[in-house]
């Protein structure tokens, strides 16, 4: 049971993409206990956030959602400034989760995950590679 990295969500491949609304709706229904995923239930704001990056990348992708019905439910119970979300990350999707997240995608890939294209890499490794760039030169403007 994973959370990938929310700046991953745009890059993941279809298998990965589907499987965290898979994922985020037992998070929602079962609210299920995970040493990965224990850290989603104290921020509900970011959790929401993350779940609208699914949402958002599915649309795009023009892959079918067919409920949202746990959402709804478990997001019912709790008061989240929408605005405030929009933006919101977990302070754990840091720049080494981030790293964590890539060489996990990483091993999928070179062990040919069917839907995992050179292509989908390309630009997951391009992503990550400038991300982390961008990170170290901020980091020593600091």
């Amino acid at each position: 049971m994973r959370l990938w990295h929310i700046d991953l969500i745009p890059y993941l491949p279809k298998s990965q993409l589907i499987a965290q609304w898979r994922e985020l709706n037992s998070i929602f229904k079962k609210q299920d206990k995970h040493i990965l995923i224990n850290y989603v239930y104290n921020d509900l704001t970011s959790l929401r956030a993350y779940s609208n990056a699914v949402v958002i990348e599915m649309t795009l992708r023009n892959y079918k959602i067919r409920s949202f019905v746990n959402e709804i439910n478990f997001f019912a119970r709790v008061e989240i400034n929408l605005n405030e979300s929009l933006n919101k990350k977990f302070a754990e999707h840091n720049n080494e989760y981030l790293t964590i997240c890539y060489w996990n995608l990483r091993e999928k890939y070179i062990r040919g995950q069917k839907d995992f294209t050179d292509q989908v890499w390309q630009k997951l490794d391009k992503f990550y590679k400038e991300a982390i760039k961008w990170a170290t030169k901020k980091r020593y403007m600091d």
